[in-house]
């Protein structure tokens, strides 16, 4: 059979970095290949030149047998390539079907669109309202946009950049299922995840990639973890070491009845109550769009909420406070959106690490001490490795792993007394996820209250004390992580034994 797609050769390079040096691979149709490699490996360049949103250096694509000259991503869709990038291409002030109205072919209504979206949408399990603006999404919903886009136009060849991020078990599950089908119909799938159990279970080869270039091939189903886990790091992972927990008497970060009413598309949170002491890590899980958007921006002072002891931070009311004000009190925060909230794409690091930590000398009677500035950055970037040509190198030059090494690190250097995370290692390595969580565990213990917001269990069992489950806006009881499940907390992120919730209670025992 000719494949689907072949490449041959192909390199790419940029100031100071090759990011794909003299790359081959092929897929055949029906295939679902993994692209598997570390942050910085060159995956995303790879998958971008493929789809013509960059342009190889040298070498050669041919899709069905034939040469693909110059491209753009226009006539790679008009060829039947698609792409969901791991960093969404969507309008924020415009609706959803206006959004995917954009790249349809010839002419169309948006009624009809609309429906289209609807009944695709809740066909594969990802149901999406077509009328919603796209500001009003979470991170996951708008995934299921990108994916539903891709599917709209019944595409040959369908790359996947961290395609289940954000999605919950049961959305992964119902994904694979759609894209089993895609590929049993003929639809060839370029598979990039950091999830080697998930490409485990889906896919049937595998490319590594490790500083450009191809290290090796595998068949990952008959593959260990631990076996593909090194052929992308080069070495064993190193074992992540949690010592028990000691709390604080006292609770650093305490909510309790606090109700914000829903905006148009908006969750509106229902009386919500807990707690998060120093000493240990506490685990917010939840199926995206029930309202976590809506609690992060309450707590971390993007959203001030009208009642001003609704939210307590180290004893004092914070409420009303701004997020400069909870800032100044201690208060860290990592966004689940790298570009455009935890980071300014086009500045450098230093700039962006200026954003959060002006306060740790960076500013002087109001200017900005440079070298300071870019010793700071410099000092994040090689305590959590980094990929990056230096300070200097722009937010959007790196890969999407190596800009949240560089957030996460640049909010840990703070020392903060709280420290919110959302999402914390989304579209990153296995080894980099490692050491974050391991960063996360050792801020904890030296006295710190951290939340984690995430939609992966097995992060959430991996690393938190305690769980708390939000859905519909209202979170759930605090439960002991060592006396729970996942079936119980997978339960409650439906709503299944409803006996769970707080009964809008707000003041539980914590």
């Amino acid at each position: 059979m000719t494949p689907r797609l072949e490449l041959r050769n192909i390199t790419k390079s940029y100031p100071g970095v090759i990011a794909n040096d003299g790359i081959s691979l092929s897929i055949m149709p029906g295939e679902i290949h993994a692209v598997l490699g570390e942050n910085g490996a060159g995956k995303s360049t790879l998958m971008k030149i493929i789809y013509g949103a960059a342009q190889a250096d040298s070498g050669e694509i041919l899709c069905d047998g034939r040469l693909i000259e110059a491209h753009d991503p226009a006539s790679s869709r008009a060829l039947g390539i698609e792409m969901v990038y791991q960093h969404f291409a969507l309008f924020e002030s415009v609706t959803v079907v206006e959004n995917i109205a954009l790249s349809a072919p010839g002419p169309f209504r948006l009624e009809e669109l609309a429906r289209r979206i609807t009944a695709l949408s809740e066909r594969y399990g990802m149901p999406i309202d077509p009328w919603r603006r796209v500001h009003d999404l979470s991170v996951g919903e708008r995934q299921r946009v990108e994916i539903v886009r891709c599917l709209l136009r019944t595409p040959k060849l369908l790359i996947l950049d961290e395609p289940t991020s954000v999605l919950t078990p049961q959305a992964v599950a119902k994904l694979f299922e759609t894209l089993r089908q895609l590929a049993a119909e003929g639809c060839s799938i370029l598979y990039i995840s950091h999830k080697l159990d998930e490409v485990q279970t889906l896919c049937d080869s595998a490319t590594v990639l490790r500083n450009g270039r191809v290290t090796g091939t595998a068949k990952p189903k008959q593959s260990t973890s631990v076996e593909l886990a090194r052929l992308m790091v080069g070495s064993t992972l190193p074992e992540m070491k949690v010592t028990p927990s000691t709390r604080s008497a006292e609770p650093i970060l305490q909510v309790r009845g606090l109700s914000v009413p829903s905006d148009k598309g908006s969750v509106a949170l229902h009386d919500v109550g807990f707690a998060v002491h120093g000493g240990e890590i506490v685990g917010l899980a939840g199926v995206s769009g029930n309202g976590q958007a809506e609690l992060i921006a309450a707590l971390s002072g993007e959203r001030p909420v009208a009642e001003h002891e609704a939210i307590r931070f180290g004893g004092q009311a914070v409420g009303r406070l701004d997020a400069a004000a909870r800032r100044r009190r201690g208060f860290a925060f990592v966004p689940e959106e790298r570009l455009g909230r935890g980071a300014v794409p086009p500045h450098t690091l230093w700039e962006n690490a200026v954003l959060t930590a002006h306060g740790k000398d960076l500013v002087r009677h109001g200017l900005v001490d440079r070298k300071r500035a870019m010793g700071f950055a410099g000092s994040v970037i090689e305590t959590f490795k980094v990929k990056a040509n230096g300070p200097r190198a722009s937010a959007r030059s790196l890969s999407g792993g190596n800009l949240q090494k560089f957030i996460v690190g640049r909010e840990i250097a703070l020392a903060p007394t709280l420290f919110l995370v959302s999402q914390p290692t989304w579209g990153v390595d296995v080894g980099a996820a490692a050491f974050i969580h391991q960063t996360l565990i050792d801020l904890s213990r030296a006295g710190a209250a951290v939340l984690v917001i995430s939609e992966e269990l097995d992060e959430l069992f991996e690393i938190c004390d305690r769980l708390l489950v939000i859905c519909q806006g209202r979170v759930s009881p605090p439960l002991v992580r060592t006396e729970t499940n996942r079936e119980e907390v997978g339960l409650l992120m439906t709503r299944i034994g409803g006996e769970g919730q707080n009964g809008g209670s707000g003041s539980v025992a914590l």
